[in-house]
């Protein structure tokens, strides 16, 4: 048989027999990606991502960083013969004068709020499911340090234009700076060059938004997709679903024509939101200047918490050696996020010390099944939504009618009640259901149907579960919490380490483990499964359908 060879095969030959991509490239693609629709979340975020880097290098060609003042001429009539920046004079020309600008603008700032609304939720996803366990803790940490840096990274994007909204978000992180004890007002001078506002800020923070910031998330996502390959994609439970294997579609032809698809729909939605959707119009809150503040100012979302919680604070401040402490901005703006984020980021290493669990995990926890963890992560979602409406609480306030103080003073309350009562309600929540699902697997679910029995009384026929459902229902670990061992071992030998610190894990451990529910055991199932004479046993262990090796 005589093999055709085109220009084409040609060309791959030769780079293949210098640079050895055919077998990398033959690996890659035959590399498995599990179905399912909360799977898409990262891949929301990573388009997003694009979208941001083709709008904004069409940005980068019109706008001027720079804080000279000129006097506006542009189409824009009611900011004629306004002073303002070259940075605001070139954004409103971009938005009024460039052919298409004002489009590109409004699609770069919905990617971006749409780029860490993907992340967000793809944490949630990700905490919920337990799939930061062992080997992917680093993996959770590189996703938290890609929302922190979206979040500078879209505080810089809308802080570039120089107008009034932006300038008063830099004048609030100035404050913040300057509360950092004794070294804030040295830390305020090297930022902005001077007092502020300075006019060397702006063309700094350009350099930031547009080079040092998507360089190192550039580089976040490289490495976060090169661990998402080497380590394997999770996967929810289920039959021929194991730790050593992954169920589903191959990334070549099926995964990567349903991600082109997809990515050409995200790119269609932010379009749209682009072109039908008007945000952050600088034309209608002008230049900046250091005296005047709009009413009713807001962040975008993702930094709302941090205002919420600046709002909330209430004005303490110490004066020490001749120094002023601003606590009233140092603890909600500096020190809140940073113990937030950094528990948020060591999680996965507090809970297997905890739990004392060292197993690789490639199977995704069902939330129910981690009542404690699920109750953690709805309880600070909560604080976050509650930090949020705090920081609208001017608007809410005037909408509907409230005082503002009422407001503030009710809410400081609520941001330390309502999360401790979020997490007991969803605790109690999944061990509910928990108990629903050992009973469904046992006892089968309801008919409806109501028969009599030869001794007169009525009893209700329950349907059998199929053996996939109690598969899935069945197939999870209960953890047994851990005890505090005696202080010396058998021999009389004092154990190494802290007392102290082993009388804490223990007390975490019952904690997090303690009224946790024993899944249906496979002799459990068995013996209903022969009560209801069903044939097919629970297949646990077993492949019923054939899966695909990853």
């Amino acid at each position: 048989m005589t093999t055709t060879r085109t220009p084409a095969s040609a060309a791959g030959r030769y780079v293949d027999a210098r640079l050895g991509v055919a077998r990398l490239a033959k690996v890659a693609l035959r590399k498995v990606f599990p179905d399912h629709w909360s799977f898409m979340l990262g891949e929301i975020a990573l388009y997003s991502f694009v979208v941001l880097l083709i709008t904004g290098t069409f940005l980068t060609f019109f706008f001027n960083p720079s804080m000279t003042e000129v006097v506006y001429n542009g189409s824009y009539v009611p900011l004629k013969g306004i002073p303002m920046s070259e940075a605001m004079n070139s954004t409103m020309n971009i938005s009024f004068d460039v052919r298409g600008g004002l489009l590109m603008r409004q699609i770069h700032h919905w990617a971006a709020l749409m780029f860490l609304a993907a992340i967000a939720v793809h944490m949630m996803r990700v905490f919920f499911t337990g799939a930061f366990r062992k080997p992917r803790e680093f993996n959770w940490i590189i996703g938290v340090n890609l929302f922190i840096l979206g979040i500078l990274e879209g505080f810089a994007g809308y802080s570039l234009p120089d107008d009034l909204l932006s300038g008063n978000g830099l004048r609030i992180a100035e404050g913040i700076t300057r509360s950092i004890p004794v070294i804030g007002s040295y830390a305020s001078f090297l930022l902005f060059g001077g007092e502020f506002p300075g006019s060397d800020f702006i063309p700094r923070l350009y350099i930031v938004h547009v080079l040092l910031i998507p360089g190192v998330i550039l580089a976040l996502i490289t490495a976060h997709l090169i661990m998402v390959v080497f380590h394997k994609h999770t996967q929810y439970p289920g039959p021929g679903r194991t730790n050593s294997n992954v169920v589903g579609y191959p990334l070549m032809p099926v995964y990567l024509a349903k991600a082109g698809g997809f990515f050409f729909l995200v790119f269609g939605v932010l379009a749209l939101l682009g072109a039908f959707v008007s945000i952050n119009p600088i034309w209608n809150y002008g230049p900046y200047h250091p005296s005047p503040v709009s009413a009713g100012s807001q962040p975008d979302w993702y930094m709302a918490f941090l205002d919420g919680a600046l709002r909330l604070m209430p004005g303490w401040e110490t004066h020490l050696f001749g120094w002023t402490i601003s606590w009233n901005v140092f603890v909600p703006a500096a020190v809140f996020p940073g113990i937030l984020f950094t528990a948020l980021m060591f999680y996965p290493f507090i809970e297997a010390w905890i739990s004392g669990d060292r197993r690789e995990h490639h199977l995704a926890d069902r939330p129910r099944n981690q009542p404690t963890r699920t109750g953690l992560g709805v309880a600070g979602i909560t604080l976050y939504a509650l930090l949020m409406i705090a920081g609208g609480n001017d608007v809410l306030a005037t909408l509907f009618h409230l005082s503002i103080n009422a407001m503030t003073q009710t809410l400081r309350v609520l941001v330390f009640v309502v999360p401790v009562f979020a997490f007991w309600l969803t605790r109690r929540l999944c061990l509910g259901l928990q108990r629903r699902d050992r009973e469904t697997v046992l006892r089968g679910s309801e008919s409806g149907t109501i028969i009599q029995t030869p001794s007169g009384e009525f009893v209700e026929i329950h349907t059998p579960t199929t053996p996939q459902r109690a598969f899935a229902l069945a197939s999870h670990d209960s953890p047994a919490p851990l005890e505090l061992p005696a202080a010396q071992d058998p021999r009389g030998v004092r154990r190494p380490g802290s007392r102290a610190l082993a009388r804490l894990r223990a007390r975490l451990s019952h904690f997090y483990f303690a009224d946790a529910l024993t899944p249906a055991t496979p002799a459990e199932v068995a013996a209903v499964v022969h009560h209801h004479d069903e044939p097919t046993p629970l297949p646990v262990g077993d492949n019923p359908q054939p899966s695909t090796k990853a």
